[in-house]
């Protein structure tokens, strides 16, 4: 599950708006992929960006179709870990069955939860398969949560059952993530989605620094690249200076609730994908945050998806 956090000491458990186009329904884990509101839509009401070969995608001005694609189920031109460009579609679904009908360039997804004929057959219709994990907490319902030190348990994470911030300076930790970093390359994953990396900025219960994040940080970009895995920074905005070289691409919760998506220019200089979402509690409500949030965002280039706190298969994309 998605794991908000940003703000010193606080997680980010509230709503703000976001972004519109192809959606349709969550319900039962399915969509339609278009959508019958939208402050700024795909032409024909789904993502452009679908990606064969090495092509480029297509797309009618929108923030979510743009860029060139540089995978083909699964591996990247030249071996190189994917580096998508801004604007690049994608859907984010962790949740029920995954919906593998939206027409995007990228998903991302649960590394644990989906079956692999799911994987397999985003990689047949030409999609970036990234596979989420929570690097900065313990997830007790995870096949692996054995595997953690019990004296690497710290706080529990607010609003989050069962999830406990790990102290990432240990061995131990790393020796668990590293072999998460295995499954990821040993599925097909085309990259990772380390979740909960910014412990430092958080009431973890160790004694956490600003370097002791961006060393654990730095470790995670490495161990990925050296699995030809592309890897994206997760919020941590207060270090994206530092940490942008080391990272593929970017994703963001909430920066418009919390007025901070310049903090993200650093990855949209370098000509990497900010992908984007902002929380409603029901899709009622997705019109209009996405009217409100869509203006702001695309003249940014970021991939700006509106989302419900589960994480299932609705979406408006700007």
């Amino acid at each position: 599950m998605i794991r908000p956090t940003r703000a010193p000491g606080v997680l980010l458990l509230s709503l703000a708006a976001a972004c519109t186009d192809g959606g349709g329904s969550g319900d039962g884990g399915t969509t339609t992929g278009t959508s019958s509101t939208a402050a700024a839509t795909t032409g024909g009401g789904t993502d452009p960006g679908t990606a064969s070969g090495t092509g480029t995608t297509s797309g009618t001005g929108t923030a979510s179709g743009t860029g060139t694609a540089t995978t083909t189920g699964g591996t990247t031109g030249g071996g190189a870990p994917w580096s998508p460009p801004p604007g690049t579609s994608w859907q984010w679904q962790l949740t029920e069955t995954i919906d593998t009908t939206v027409d995007v360039l990228m998903y991302d997804i649960d590394l644990f939860d989906v079956p692999q004929a799911t994987l397999d057959a985003l990689h047949a219709d030409g999609r970036v398969v990234i596979c989420y994990f929570s690097a900065g907490s313990y997830e007790e319902w995870r096949p692996d949560a054995g595997d953690f030190p019990q004296s690497d348990l710290g706080n529990p994470l607010d609003g989050w059952p069962g999830e406990r911030w790990l102290d990432i300076r240990d061995p131990g930790v790393r020796a668990v993530q590293a072999a998460r970093l295995d499954m990821a390359a040993a599925r097909g994953c085309d990259g990772v989605e380390p979740d909960n990396v910014d412990g430092y900025a958080n009431d973890s219960g160790f004694d956490l620094t600003a370097q002791d994040q961006i060393d654990y940080n730095t470790w995670l970009a490495e161990q990925a690249h050296a699995r030809g895995l592309s890897v994206g920074l997760k919020n941590d905005l207060d270090q994206v200076a530092q940490l942008e070289p080391l990272f593929d691409w970017a994703l963001n919760e909430e920066c418009i609730a919390y007025d901070e998506c310049d903090l993200l220019a650093p990855f949209i200089d370098a000509g990497k994908a900010v992908f984007h979402v902002e929380y409603v509690d029901n899709t009622a409500d997705g019109p209009a945050k996405a009217n409100a949030v869509c203006p702001v965002t695309a003249p940014l280039n970021f991939s700006s998806l509106i989302k419900r706190w589960d994480l299932d298969a609705w979406r408006l994309p700007c």
